[in-house]
Parts: C-alpha cells; structure tokens; sequence
C-alpha cells in the first residue's frame, strides 16, 4: 500500500472529532462553526476555514496540523494516537515505559535545605510532603515530585535539580495527562493551576484555601481538566507571568471561557513567595 493511501483512514476521520480531542466547542447558534484557539472554524464536510487567520484546508491531517500547529509528521502521529488506525495500517507507536528514579535518603538533606533556604518552602510543609511520598530526592540530587494518576497512583514525576545546576525536567515515561501533582486544601474554595510543582507548592502558602496543582508546564488543554472543572469550583490558571504563560492562559480560557487569570505578581509563584522573606 502506498503512503498516501496507508494514511487515507486518518484524513478521513471526522472533522468534528477532531476539534472534540483538541477541545473546541462548537458555536451555540452555528452548528458548522466551532471556537477554538486559533479562531472560530466554519466545517463543511471534510473542509474547514480560519476565516480569522484565511486559511482553510481539507481532511483530518490538515486541520490537525493548524489546531495543534504540528508538522505533517507530528500530526500524523497525533491522530494515531487519538484515532488509532485498522490493524493492517501502521500502528501508533508505543508509549514510552515510565522509569522513576530510586529514592535516594542520602541527598533528601540536600533537596530539603534547597527548599527551604533557597525557594522559601516552609519546613513543615516540606516535611509533610515527604512523609506523604510526593516529594523524595534521587541519587542526583534531584526533588522528585511525584504525578499522581486515579487512586493516587504514581503516573510519572516532575524532577527539579537542586544543585549548583538548577535546571527541570520530567522522569522518563511521564504521561502528563493521566495525573499531575497537587496540594489538597480541606474545603477548599478554588483551584489554581501553575506551571510546575514548586509554584504549586508555593502557591499554595501564598494561597492556603486554594487547591494547587501542576499542569507540568504551560498547557492550555489538559485532558483531566473537564473533571476537575467539573467539580464547580472556581479555576484560576496561575501560570507564569511572561510571553508563554499569557499566551497559554489565554488559549485555555478560550477553551474553557469559566476559567480566569491569576497572574503571578512576579515571574512565578515561588518569585512571589520569596519576595515576601526578603
């Protein structure tokens, strides 16, 4: 079978079920109009237009492509994933198998002074995380904040190097959508979703009535955020207060238009926090 016709099956999945797994909503009024993103979307058929931007195209590929701003390649494997082809076309590749790095108690002082002494976490709170099994060190050194899936099971971990190198990352196999890291609040009245663990974490001193969570990283779509919105709390999205963070909040309110900015004071939440030791 020829390329072409190999990926005929994911041009034509439907137009519609693709803005559904991007998170579009479609117009109220218009039933081929949809919003999204990158703008409203007229669909007729397998055809679509960005009358906001001019641009139009056909197929499945192609609107994956503008929705998620992916490369043919990218999109392709996109829609693998999400729309998984016959048995006899080329399988979606694997997921990655999720390695989290071995505790290591001998560098846990080092990850705590870090904390405490440099990002300004509370001592109690750091020793609460621990005891929780949220946060350890690895043999690197590295703080190991764990993502927590259904069940509180571990999915995957962010990592945050609390050396000389400072630096971030996550442990291999993390899949940021099945869960994420988050400090609970007993009767909590909001949810404020930031950029990494840290701001988590020092959001929340800031904001001790507020369910904190990471979305790892800027994201304007994650797919447990119909779940949690679906608690009828109020979410605010907490990201960074820079080009990225304003961008991607944006994209996320105009997904999910109940949602609201909470803009960090400084470049990020645990600048904020530090700023009030000073």
């Amino acid at each position: 079978m020829m390329f072409g016709d190999r990926l005929d099956p994911l041009r034509r999945v439907p137009l519609d079920a693709v803005l559904r797994e991007t998170g579009a909503e479609r117009d109220r009024s218009d039933q081929a109009k949809w919003h999204t993103p990158q703008g409203a979307i007229s669909v007729t058929g397998m055809k679509f237009m960005n009358w906001h931007q001019s641009r139009g195209g056909g197929g499945a590929i192609d609107l994956a492509m503008h929705l998620n701003g992916l490369d043919f390649k990218r999109a392709v494997a996109w829609l693998q994933r999400h729309f998984p082809l016959p048995p006899d076309s080329t399988p979606p590749p694997a997921p990655r198998r999720l390695i989290l790095p071995p505790p290591d108690r001998r560098r846990l002082s080092a990850v705590k002074h870090c904390l405490v002494h440099d990002r300004a976490i509370t001592p109690s709170l750091t020793d609460s995380l621990i005891a929780s099994g949220k946060l350890y060190a690895d043999r690197r050194g590295n703080a190991v904040f764990l993502l927590l899936g259904k069940e509180n099971t571990p999915v995957g971990a962010e990592l945050r190097g609390a050396g000389p190198q400072r630096w971030r990352g996550m442990a291999p196999g993390s899949p940021k959508d099945r869960g994420y890291f988050s400090l609970q609040a007993p009767d909590a009245a909001m949810v404020i979703l930031c950029e990494s663990a840290l701001d988590a974490i020092s959001c929340r001193l800031l904001h001790p009535a507020a369910l904190c969570l990471s979305t790892s990283g800027a994201r304007p779509n994650p797919r447990w955020l119909p779940e949690l919105l679906s608690q009828r709390l109020a979410v605010y999205c907490g990201f960074d207060a820079d080009a990225t963070g304003d961008a991607m909040a944006a994209q996320m309110i105009a997904l999910r238009p109940s949602l609201r900015r909470l803009r960090p004071s400084q470049h990020d939440w645990n600048d904020v926090l530090k700023s009030g030791r000073a």
